[in-house]
Formats: C-alpha cells, sequence, structure tokens
C-alpha cells in the first residue's frame, strides 16, 4: 500500500488550446474565437490607446462571424480598478473574455477570467514579456510577485502589430526570454537543495526560448529584431510555465531583483528591462558566462546598466538586499549569499550595472 507521503507530488498542466500567429491577420480574429468555442459574445479588455488603432478592425472582424461584443477599458493594473472591470463583465454574460493590449490588459483579462471560470484568449499588441501565454499576471497588490490565474485558451498574433509597436518593447521581451537562464539554474538549485519538483522538459523548453535570443543576438544587431522569432521564444516560455505549473523555469533570482525594483521603484523601467539588468547580475553570483549576457543585451538593445533605465545605484543596491525577502520559500542563488550592502555594492559595480 502506497502511503500519501510516498506518492509523487502532482500538479496541473494548463495548456492553450490554440496559438496562432500571422501577419496581417487580425481581419481572421473573429474566425479564430468561433474555432476555439463558438462564441456568442465576447467581453473585450484594453486600453485607450489599443481601442483607437485597433477597435474598428476588431469590430468589423466579430461583426463578420456574428460574434457580439462589449469593450472595457482597462486603466492600470491596480486591484480596486481590476474588480470594478470584473464586476462590469460579470453583467456581460459573455462566452469567452480577450486581453487586448500589453500586459495589464492581457493580465487583467487573465485575472478576472480565473475569477469568473469563464475562458479567456490573449491577443498581445507588444512582445515586451512572456505573459501572453502564460497563467501568471502581475497586479498591484500586497503579492510583490506574480500570482497564478488562467491560461489563456487561445494566443492570436498578428505580427504587424507587434512591429508597429516602440522597438524597446521587443528589446525587453528578449530580456524576459534571457532571464530563464538564470531561473532553470536556480530552479536546479532548488531541486538539489529542497526536493523541490523539477521537470526537465519544462526547463529544457525554456532554455531553449533563451537560447534562441543568444544564438541570433549578433544577426539582430546587423539586421533588427526579428519579431516573430521573439514571439515565438516568449510562448514557448509561457507554455514552459503551464507545464511546469509553476513559473519556475522562467523566473528565479533575477525576477525577485525586479520585483523588488517594482516595490521600491514604482514605474521605472520595462519588466523585461529589469530583468535583463538582474540577469547580468545573477549570472555573475551562478558562475555563469555574464559578459555573454551583456553582449546579447547590447545586441538587441536592450539596457545593461541602471543609468540606461533611469534608475539611481542606491535603488539597485536596496533591491538586491531585499530580492529574496520578498519571495523567502522559493529558493534561488539569493538564499546562498549574504547580501550586504557591501556585497551588493560590489556586484553591481563589478558587472558595470552601476
Amino acid at each position: 500500500m502506497i502511503k500519501n507521503e510516498d506518492r509523487m507530488q502532482s500538479h496541473r498542466m494548463e495548456l492553450p488550446r490554440l496559438i496562432e500567429i500571422g501577419e496581417k491577420n487580425i481581419n481572421d480574429f473573429g474566425k479564430f474565437l468561433n474555432s476555439l468555442n463558438k462564441p456568442k459574445k465576447v467581453s473585450l479588455i484594453s486600453g485607450i490607446t489599443v481601442q483607437k488603432v485597433l477597435k474598428i478592425k476588431i469590430e468589423k472582424s466579430l461583426k463578420n462571424n456574428k460574434i457580439q461584443f462589449i469593450w472595457h477599458t482597462s486603466i492600470d493594473n491596480q486591484i480596486k480598478s481590476i474588480n470594478k472591470i470584473e464586476k462590469d463583465v460579470k453583467k456581460d454574460n459573455s462566452n469567452l473574455i480577450v486581453g487586448i493590449g500589453g500586459g495589464r490588459s492581457v493580465d487583467t483579462a487573465k485575472l478576472i477570467s480565473y475569477n469568473l471560470s469563464i475562458p479567456f484568449v490573449s491577443l498581445p499588441t507588444a512582445a515586451s514579456h512572456d505573459g501572453m501565454a502564460s497563467p501568471f499576471v502581475s497586479v498591484k497588490s500586497d503579492k510583490p510577485h506574480s500570482i497564478i490565474a488562467s491560461a489563456p485558451m487561445g494566443v492570436f498574433v498578428d505580427i504587424d502589430i507587434i512591429k508597429k509597436a516602440p522597438g524597446k518593447l521587443l528589446a525587453s521581451g528578449c530580456g524576459d526570454l534571457i532571464a530563464n537562464i538564470i531561473a532553470v539554474k536556480d530552479w536546479q538549485l532548488g531541486h538539489e537543495k529542497k526536493k523541490e519538483y523539477y521537470g526537465r522538459y519544462a526547463a529544457d523548453l525554456a532554455m531553449m526560448s533563451a537560447k534562441i535570443v543568444m544564438e541570433n543576438s549578433a544577426e539582430f544587431a546587423k539586421k533588427g529584431l526579428d519579431a516573430r522569432v521573439i514571439v515565438e521564444g516568449l510562448i514557448s516560455a509561457g507554455v514552459a510555465s503551464c507545464i511546469a505549473g509553476s513559473s519556475r523555469p522562467c523566473s528565479g533570482a533575477e525576477h525577485l531583483f525586479s520585483h523588488a525594483l517594482d516595490k521600491i521603484a514604482p514605474g521605472i523601467g520595462l519588466h523585461g528591462e529589469k530583468c535583463g539588468l538582474g540577469s547580468i547580475m545573477m549570472a555573475k553570483l551562478q558562475g555563469q558566462e555574464w559578459e555573454k549576457i551583456i553582449k546579447t543585451l547590447k545586441d538587441v538593445g536592450a539596457p545593461t546598466t541602471a543609468k540606461e533605465i533611469g534608475l539611481e545605484p542606491a535603488l539597485i543596491i536596496e533591491a538586491l538586499i531585499i530580492a529574496q525577502g520578498l519571495r523567502p520559500e522559493r529558493y534561488t542563488i539569493l538564499k546562498e549569499i549574504k547580501m550586504t550592502k557591501k556585497t551588493a555594492l560590489n556586484l553591481a559595480k563589478i558587472t558595470k550595472v552601476i
């Protein structure tokens, strides 16, 4: 007889059912939704700017496919704002929720989908991080890190729209992918030290997404970023988290550093940019090739110093000191270092982050 304590720890894998990546394919969006679950009515969540740019095309596509719709405007990612939209979405009696835009609108749709048990679709308009396909959301609440919600039922990407977003957003996406190199190493450390579950398939998938950026960075520096390659990498990274049942393959000490900066210097720098800086320093602590990460970030046009983002050196030091304390249960390389002010200063200076 197998005792409960002898059983393998289980976790759920909630994966996107359908992913479509094309170019100038936004007119096919209604058709895509019908192929998923034939919704009669959908709740659309986006920011004001996205509505101005895409509203007419999306509405036309939905009308052509006999899908009713109601728009909701996402202002910020404060819990209070999300709760207000959630109440309105509940009144819609929709079959599907769609998050359209950057991280904020997709995360809002993701969390509301989870709370109301209504499936959701992700339609990203920028490729600045891997949230477009993952089940994790970043909202402003008492938790200084991402929380688990619903994985998207579908992901629809028009590369032409992604290309029209500011270039630094795509570079930020590269930073979020490079972070996987640190995250996977930290996950292995957690497995070795705490017997934590480690899934090689999810880890390898996340690493592959990072390596593709690393291996192609010189080409990107010459010819510009390949939006499709980066989008596919970000989707693969999000799926890796779905398979792992946690953010482990894509979030380690470098993300804790980014979350620490979110806490002490909110609104400064993009998520992927801060993860990129964190990756440089954490790679040094892990004994990885941190100079190679700097080169890759420079090649893709992402920041490698605090000054480039607009962060004072003192903020970098404080973020390094408090990072691990934000999530004490997650074992990372920071658990093995006594991060004093002097240690943090030396680390940031050696890696030229400050």
